[in-house]
């Protein structure tokens, strides 16, 4: 009963800081309308269409440069961060500590202030994805070697391995699936979070939207979501696929 009590009460506060209002909502219906009808029929005429696709490649291209270039410092994060890897307490509470802020801090804010580092395009935006992405594979990762079964890690440990060669012959063969599968998931999240990105001058399809949205083109807008929709969607089939082949 206490928890429902809570539950309840959090809400009504969420409810009230928010000023969620369905009463607002059905009043702007005409705005809504004026806003559908502008942005439809969507501009489909090369001179839109053409950049888009080129801004979405760019988009995808953030996107995977951002997931496998985080690569090697999420693995190397992980082992430091996994009670079945980590060399010793403190190493353990630093690489920790490392990841909660790399996951703490959005990626758009990372955006913005590599944005006045390197200055407006997708170079910003995949050192902001490195970053990110570094914080939170790395956190999954180390959290799936802790759940592996410790009898071959032990085996060699007795056996005097090394602290490498046990994380080698041991640990990491025991989660590639797992990894391989996380890394899609974060593909696919990092090719979407792109797009974000774009809206604050990281490049891509986003940066177009943007300027459409700024320029009230919203026939070109919707031209530039129709493009993000089938990107999404061929990600999402790729993702599908790469997880067939490998199982």
């Amino acid at each position: 009963m206490g928890v429902t009590v809570v539950v309840v009460v959090a809400h009504v506060l969420a409810w009230r800081a928010t000023e969620f209002s369905p009463a607002a909502l059905v009043r702007g219906w005409e705005g809504m309308a004026d806003f559908l009808g502008q942005a439809f029929p969507p501009d489909l005429s090369w001179r839109v269409l053409g950049p888009s696709l080129d801004a979405a490649l760019v988009t995808l291209y953030i996107g995977l440069l951002g997931t496998t270039l985080s690569v090697p410092f999420a693995l190397g994060l992980a082992l430091l961060a996994a009670r079945t890897t980590t060399p010793g307490r403190w190493t353990y509470q630093a690489a920790r500590s490392l990841l909660s802020f790399l996951r703490a801090v959005p990626d758009v804010v990372f955006a913005l202030i590599f944005v006045t580092a390197v200055g407006l395009g997708p170079f910003a935006g995949v050192l902001a994805l490195i970053f990110h992405n570094t914080g939170v594979m790395g956190k999954l990762w180390a959290e799936a070697m802790e759940e592996i079964d410790l009898g071959p890690r032990d085996a060699l440990r007795v056996s005097g391995a090394s602290g490498i060669q046990t994380a080698a012959h041991a640990v990491l063969p025991a989660v590639v699936p797992q990894f391989v599968g996380l890394l899609l998931y974060r593909f696919d999240v990092n090719v979407r979070a792109s797009l974000v990105l774009g809206l604050v001058g990281a490049g891509g399809i986003g940066f177009l939207i943007n300027q459409s949205i700024k320029l009230f083109r919203f026939d070109e807008m919707a031209t530039h979501i129709l493009v993000v929709l089938v990107l999404v969607v061929a990600v999402d089939q790729l993702s599908a696929f790469v997880r067939r082949g490998l199982t």
